[in-house]
């Protein structure tokens, strides 16, 4: 009896933790942001924050975010929050970003760092725990940046993880759990996931190749070889090129002046080529010779890997070279379904009328240029017009003058000339 309620405490307590909310930041109070957030000092340069929601949106006020607003600019903006260690429970880390300028060079990640980052010297090296989020740079680099800070070190994801890359809001989310594996969402989906071990170079690899073995000299690794028994016909040797047959020497040829006439060569049509022996299976084939691996023993297993002992700034510590970029529905939590709510409850709500608004925006800018270039060839054409009226009117003069000489000319040929009279 004592087990039974024992195991149901457990289960029940398991189901009636709350979710712990370490961040949460959706710009609904208009300019107080700026008194939550603090631009670094590190550099007189930093580019410049707007809150807007951009040119279209499914929501004016709740699509409202933080705008990158100067070309070509670093960025530097952080905002703290209670200190907190993920050691025994997931991190999710979500947040939303829109590239509504068509962006051609620049990031859209987060940073998280440590709680004793000095907030108003912060700068691109300033050391951090994690950094998430699409990073796009011309064709070759649409990317999900996953990187993860380990005894002062940055490592990098080792898979390609393909970010999104048009206009439209997209919903970024990293889970984090204890058993040190990850999962990278994006707009709610699972798009990458694995385990920390695994995906980083992190931690030396627990198996290396055998430094004391070596392929054996007899090891065959070829899965064909010639066939022995197969010979090369008698009449394959032509050779691939042959005298023009057809050609003749030319009647003014010298041969003291132009020495021994000889024709040009053509393809010899009876040429097969180079003659190789058909292939067969080897019967000595091993298959492909595997280095054998031996336990690294510079490997020390770690299951704290994925704990970060003191979270407490999230930060906006990017390069842009044009500027738009929207940032909003930043969370932070220790509960996957929390984060899953807060997506629905933003993201997912204003998805739809935002894509509408832009298709309906798009529309109009198209019908508006149909209507310009419908002006200008308007235009265009009245021009033309009066050009060609204008000759028109110049060969019109030209003829009556020709007409108006015509009759002089005619009324002199009614007088006698001199030597008639």
């Amino acid at each position: 009896m004592t087990d039974t309620v024992v195991i149901f405490s457990v289960f029940f307590a398991a189901f009636t933790v709350d979710a712990t909310v370490y961040f949460k930041e959706q710009f609904l109070d208009g300019d107080a942001w700026s008194s939550r957030w603090l631009e670094s000092q590190h550099k007189s340069d930093y580019g410049k924050w707007k809150l807007t929601a951009g040119n279209f949106y499914g929501d004016a006020e709740k699509d409202k975010g933080l705008q990158t607003s100067q070309d070509a600019r670093f960025y530097a903006l952080s905002a703290r929050f209670e200190p907190f260690s993920n050691a025994g429970k997931p991190l999710v880390i979500q947040f939303t970003v829109k590239h509504e300028q068509k962006i051609d060079c620049g990031g859209g990640y987060v940073k998280v760092f440590p709680a004793d980052l000095d907030q108003a010297q912060m700068h691109g090296d300033s050391e951090y725990y994690i950094m998430f989020g699409p990073d796009i740079c011309g064709y070759s680099t649409k990317k999900v940046h996953v990187i993860f800070n380990y005894k002062g070190k940055n490592h990098l994801i080792k898979k390609d993880v393909k970010c999104k890359d048009d206009e439209l809001t997209h919903l970024y989310t990293l889970v984090l759990l204890p058993d040190q594996t990850y999962e990278v969402r994006i707009d709610g989906e699972k798009v990458e996931s694995g385990s920390l071990e695994e995906d980083w170079d992190i931690l030396p690899r627990k198996k290396i190749k055998d430094p004391d073995a070596t392929k054996p000299k007899d090891w065959d690794e070829r899965e064909k070889v010639d066939d022995p028994e197969d010979k090369k016909p008698e009449d394959w040797v032509k050779p691939e090129n042959i005298p023009d047959p057809d050609a003749k020497k030319p009647d003014d040829w010298e041969e003291d002046m132009d020495g021994e006439w000889e024709p040009p060569m053509i393809p010899n049509p009876e040429y097969k080529g180079e003659w190789k022996p058909k292939q067969i299976p080897n019967p000595d084939y091993k298959g492909v010779w595997l280095h054998p691996e031996i336990p690294n023993p510079a490997y020390t297993a770690d299951a704290s890997v994925y704990t970060f002992h003191s979270i407490g700034v999230l930060g906006l510590d990017l390069w842009q070279v044009k500027s738009g970029t929207i940032f909003d529905n930043f969370l932070i939590t220790d509960d996957v379904k929390e984060a899953e709510q807060f997506g629905e409850e933003t993201w997912g709500a204003t998805k739809e009328p935002e894509k509408k608004m832009k298709e309906v925006e798009e529309e109009k800018k198209r019908k508006e240029e149909e209507e310009k270039n419908k002006e200008q060839d308007t235009q265009a054409g009245d021009e033309e017009e009066e050009e060609e009226g204008e000759e028109e009117e110049e060969d019109g003069g030209a003829t009556a003058d020709d007409e108006e000489q015509d009759e002089e000319d005619e009324e002199g040929e009614d007088i006698p000339k001199k030597d008639e009279l």
